[in-house]
């Protein structure tokens, strides 16, 4: 079973409210079975949604430009999706790059200069903990 975000099929639960399509995901899946998730809306966040980022891992610390703290609801969106996969054998997800949640390789740096750093989200984090194999739709070769 393959876990993949959402807003890699074109749904359009991005945080700018648009759909976009991910033509090599969409190759990569068919005939596969995989489950869609997007944690954000799964942890209770809107769409469209300000855009946010991680401020601070110890303690974890995830908010909008203007500084609305949405550390609670990243957290709900990963014990969701671990209650979902918890029956389900997951052994790889493709994750959306540089997402707070899904980030798997590259994150934003917390100052909204678009800057990006070496990091994970906390799903991708999660993930890797349990074992899983997460890759985004810049690496999926798998």
């Amino acid at each position: 079973m393959i876990l993949v975000s959402s807003c890699l099929l074109g749904l359009a639960c991005r945080y700018d409210g648009q759909a976009k399509t991910y033509l090599d995901v969409e190759a990569f899946l068919k005939g596969k079975q995989f489950i869609a998730v997007c944690p954000e809306q799964m942890g209770g966040l809107s769409t469209p949604r300000k855009p946010c980022e991680i401020i601070s891992l110890e303690p974890v610390l995830i908010q909008t430009e203007d500084g609305i703290d949405c550390t609670q609801a990243f957290l709900k969106g990963v014990d969701e999706v671990g209650k979902l996969i918890a029956y389900q054998h997951v052994d790889l997800a493709i994750l959306k790059a540089k997402s707070p949640s899904c980030g798997s390789q590259m994150i934003y740096d917390g100052t909204f200069s678009r800057t990006l750093i070496p990091g994970q989200g906390l799903l991708a984090e999660f993930l890797k903990k349990k074992g899983i194999k997460v890759v985004n739709e810049e690496n999926l070769s798998v």
